[in-house]
């Protein structure tokens, strides 16, 4: 099976191809800026304790990391919407995965900034078996030191490009994560992290898998 980021690369190298150059260097441009301002190296890490939450869910539901926790281990992943083609791929690829991972007695949540009807969409779109929360304001994100603002430049972008963020994010169009994944024990530890300042890296579930096999 093809890994999750040799997929990423795939679609990123053939979408390069239809984004005008000038477009291209304020995306890259952004990308680098955000590289270097250490917003990674301030993200929850391993050994940290996990901040609880309650988020509302896709399906109508709120969720809250405790009684999650109360079941088992958690597979908590961050992912900036269904606009982005990035995180569709990776999550239709956690889905892949999925009872591989509550195989292993866990369970998956995915946490983004859009509003829950966003979610649903995207849930439905592509046959997600597990939650997909709603963290609007990103007050969740920003708890796992994730949250960051969009530059001037790129937030227009995203306009031209019709992602309406304004919207999708009920009202806050500037704040979105970091891809993250974090692997949270029945004790609340992040026994395993992933956090990118690259959007179009993601945790490759196998990792994540193995994570999960070490907690035992």
């Amino acid at each position: 099976m093809t890994s999750l980021n040799a997929e990423l690369r795939t679609f990123y190298e053939a979408r390069q191809q239809q984004i005008p150059a000038e477009v291209r260097e304020i995306m890259q441009r952004a990308g680098r800026e955000l590289a270097d301002s250490g917003q990674a190296d301030r993200a929850l890490a391993v050994g940290d304790r996990a901040p609880g939450f309650r988020l509302p869910s896709a399906s109508g539901r709120t969720v809250a990391l405790e009684e999650l926790l109360a079941e088992g281990p958690v597979v908590l992943t961050f992912y900036r919407g269904a606009w982005c083609p990035y995180c569709n791929i990776a999550l239709r690829g956690l889905q892949r995965h999925h009872d591989a991972i509550t195989a292993r007695g866990a369970r998956l949540v995915a946490v983004s900034p859009q509003i829950p009807d966003e979610s649903l969409t995207l849930a439905e779109k592509h046959g997600l078996a597990f939650e997909v929360l709603s963290d609007i304001g990103s007050d969740t994100a920003k708890q796992y030191g994730l949250a960051f603002d969009l530059p001037d430049d790129l937030a227009a972008v995203y306009d031209r490009l019709g992602f309406d963020l304004q919207r999708v994010n009920g009202g806050h169009p500037r704040t979105l994560p970091l891809p993250a994944t974090y692997v949270i024990d029945r004790a609340g530890t992040v026994r395993w992290a992933f956090v990118d300042t690259d959007y179009t890296a993601r945790a490759e579930p196998a990792d994540v898998l193995a994570a999960l096999d070490a907690l035992n």
